[in-house]
C-alpha cells in the first residue's frame, strides 16, 4: 500500500468531537459527514482537503468517543493516510475497520510540516518527506490489516472474500 499525499498537520488530543461533531451524528451519508469534518478545529479544512491528502498529529489523535462516524468523515473527505505520534486505541480500530489507513511514527508526526508533499509505502514500512527528503521508519502493516484496507474495509474485504 502506498500513499503519496500533501500534509495537513494537527496538534494533540485531536478528538472525535472535532472530527465529526455531535451535531452531525443524525446521518451516516458518508458525503455528509465528509462536508462537516474538523470544522470545529478547523474551518478550512474542508475547502482545502484534496483527494489523497494525508493528516500528520500528535499524540492521542481520535480521542474521545467510540463513533465510527470520525473516520468515515476523514476518508471521505479524500484523506488517504493519517500519521500520528499516537491512536486512541478505539478510533484505531475503528479507522481500521471502515479501510482508513493509519500509522503511528512519532518522528515524522513530529517533523513533518503542513503542506510538505509525503510519500508513505506500508507495505516496507517507510514513509518519505519528499519536501525534504527526510525517511522515517514504522512497522509495516500485518497482512490481515492490509488487506481490510485494500478492500475498503472490514465489511467488503468479508463480501469479497478476502479472509
Amino acid at each position: 500500500m502506498k500513499y503519496t499525499g500533501s500534509v495537513i498537520k494537527y496538534g494533540d488530543n485531536v478528538d472525535t468531537d472535532v472530527i465529526i461533531p455531535a451535531r452531525y451524528l443524525n446521518t451516516s451519508d458518508h458525503k455528509e459527514l465528509a462536508s462537516h469534518c474538523m470544522e470545529d478545529l478547523d474551518k478550512t479544512f474542508v475547502s482545502r482537503v484534496k483527494q489523497g491528502d494525508i493528516i500528520t498529529a500528535g499524540q492521542n489523535f481520535g480521542c474521545g468517543s467510540s463513533r465510527e462516524h470520525a473516520p468515515i468523515a476523514i476518508k471521505a473527505s479524500g484523506v488517504s493516510l493519517v500519521i500520528a505520534k499516537s491512536f486512541a486505541r478505539i478510533f484505531y480500530r475503528n479507522a481500521i475497520n471502515i479501510g482508513l489507513a493509519i500509522v503511528e511514527c512519532p518522528a515524522a508526526a513530529e517533523e513533518i510540516s503542513e503542506g510538505d508533499t509525503v510519500e508513505a509505502d506500508l507495505d516496507n514500512g517507510i514513509i518519505r518527506n519528499i519536501t525534504t527528503g527526510k525517511e522515517y521508519k514504522t512497522a509495516p502493516f500485518p497482512d490481515f490489516v492490509q488487506k481490510i484496507i485494500e478492500n475498503g474495509g472490514l465489511m467488503q474485504a468479508i463480501v469479497n472474500g478476502a479472509f
